[in-house]
C-alpha cells in the first residue's frame, strides 16, 4: 500500500458476557458464509436531509449540532431503541425535543427545535438507521455449548468507523452468488444472499475481534484442536461460490503480539483463490486459519492496495472475547 491501508472485511459497545465456562477439546471449524443481521441499541444518524416547510427548507438536527454517526438513545428522558420509538417521541414532543446522544465515548444532551414538514408532522431532518446486514464467514462453533464466533472484527458504523451498539442480532444461512475481485486501491467483495427464513442462531456480542453468540445446531466443516499462530505455511477455509467451503493455501509472514492481543500478517499463495478473487475480499472476514491441523486464527482485514495480503487475529483472542475460558491443557 505504499502507505499500507487496511480495511475490515464485513461491511460496540459490549452486550452482556456469555456465561460459557469451558469449551470442547475440539472446536468445529467454520468457513461457511453466513448472513448477519443486527439491530442497534439506539438510532444512528446516517445523514441529513432538508425539511420542506412553509418558510422554506430547514435542517433542525444539523443546526442543533448533531453529526453523522451520532447514536440517538433517548428523547425527553425516555429511552429510544429504534427508529419507530424516535418517531413516536417526536409526535409527543411538539416544538422541541431533548435528545440524548452518544458520540464516541461522550454522552450529550442536545435540544432540537422540530420543524413541521409538508405532511404536517414534526421532523428533525435526519436519515435514520437502526439495523445493519451483510455477509461474513463463520470461524468456529463449540459443539458442547453452541457458542459461535465469526468475522474476526467488529461490525462498525460506516460513517464513524466505530463499533455499533448491539441490541439484538441473528445469523442465517447464506450463499455466494458472485465475486468482485480485489484490485489495487479497491477491496473486492463477495455478493451473497441471506436466507432469512433459516435462522441459525443469535448474535450477542460485537467486539473488536469478532461477533459471538449461540447457534441452534452444531455447525462446522471439521473438528480441530486449538493451536497458536506461527510463521510458515497455513490454509484458510472460505466459501467463494455457492455454499461450498474450500480450503486455500496462505503463508503466515509475521506474527506479532501487543497489548491488543496476537495478530499476524499473511499472503495468499493459492493460485485458485488468486484467480477467483484476487486474494482476500469483503465477506471473507472470519475465515478460519489452520496450521498443522489446528485452528489458530481467523482472517480479519485486507490490504486495500494488495488484495493478496491480509491480517489475522488469533483464535485465543476470539475465544477470550466470546467469554470462553481457555483450557490450558488443550
Amino acid at each position: 500500500m505504499r502507505k499500507w491501508i487496511v480495511t475490515g472485511l464485513c461491511a460496540l459497545f459490549f452486550s452482556p458476557l456469555l456465561t460459557v465456562q469451558a469449551f470442547a477439546q475440539e472446536l468445529l471449524v467454520g468457513g461457511q458464509a453466513v448472513g448477519i443481521q443486527i439491530s442497534t441499541d439506539g438510532v444512528i444518524v446516517a445523514g441529513f436531509c432538508p425539511v420542506e416547510t412553509e418558510d422554506g427548507a430547514v435542517n433542525p438536527a444539523e443546526d442543533a449540532g448533531l453529526k453523522a454517526g451520532d447514536l440517538i438513545c433517548g428523547a425527553d428522558g425516555q429511552s429510544v431503541s429504534d427508529a419507530a420509538g424516535l418517531i413516536a417521541a417526536l409526535e409527543e414532543a411538539g416544538d422541541q425535543v431533548e435528545l440524548e446522544v452518544r458520540r464516541g465515548s461522550q454522552t450529550l444532551s442536545l435540544p432540537v427545535q422540530t420543524a413541521v414538514g409538508e405532511e404536517g408532522r414534526p421532523m428533525l431532518g435526519i436519515l435514520l438507521r437502526d439495523g445493519l446486514s451483510g455477509i461474513g464467514t463463520l470461524t468456529f462453533c463449540d459443539p458442547d455449548s453452541g457458542v459461535f464466533g465469526a468475522l474476526g472484527h467488529s461490525i462498525n458504523d460506516s460513517e464513524t468507523g466505530l463499533a455499533v451498539p448491539l441490541r439484538e442480532g441473528s445469523v442465517t444461512e447464506a450463499q455466494i452468488v458472485s465475486v468482485h475481485p480485489g484490485t489495487a486501491g479497491t477491496p473486492g467483495e463477495l455478493d451473497g444472499i441471506s436466507d432469512l427464513s433459516r435462522v441459525l442462531g443469535s448474535v450477542e456480542r460485537n467486539t473488536d475481534v469478532g461477533i459471538f453468540g449461540h447457534i441452534s445446531a452444531a455447525l462446522g466443516s471439521r473438528p480441530a484442536r486449538i493451536g497458536e499462530l506461527a510463521a510458515g505455511p497455513a490454509s484458510i477455509l472460505s466459501t467463494v461460490e455457492g455454499r461450498e467451503t474450500g480450503e486455500f493455501q496462505v503463508e503466515i509472514n509475521r506474527v506479532y503480539r501487543d497489548a491488543d492481543g496476537t495478530h499476524a500478517m499473511f499472503s495468499v499463495t493459492d493460485p485458485a483463490l488468486l484467480s477467483r478473487t484476487g486474494g482476500i475480499v469483503q465477506g471473507m472476514s472470519g475465515s478460519p486459519i489452520l496450521q498443522n491441523g489446528c485452528l489458530v486464527g481467523a482472517v480479519t482485514h485486507v490490504f486495500i492496495n494488495d488484495a493478496s495480503r491480509g491480517y489475522a487475529v488469533s483464535i485465543q483472542d476470539m475465544l477470550r472475547a466470546a467469554g470462553i475460558a481457555m483450557d490450558k491443557a488443550a
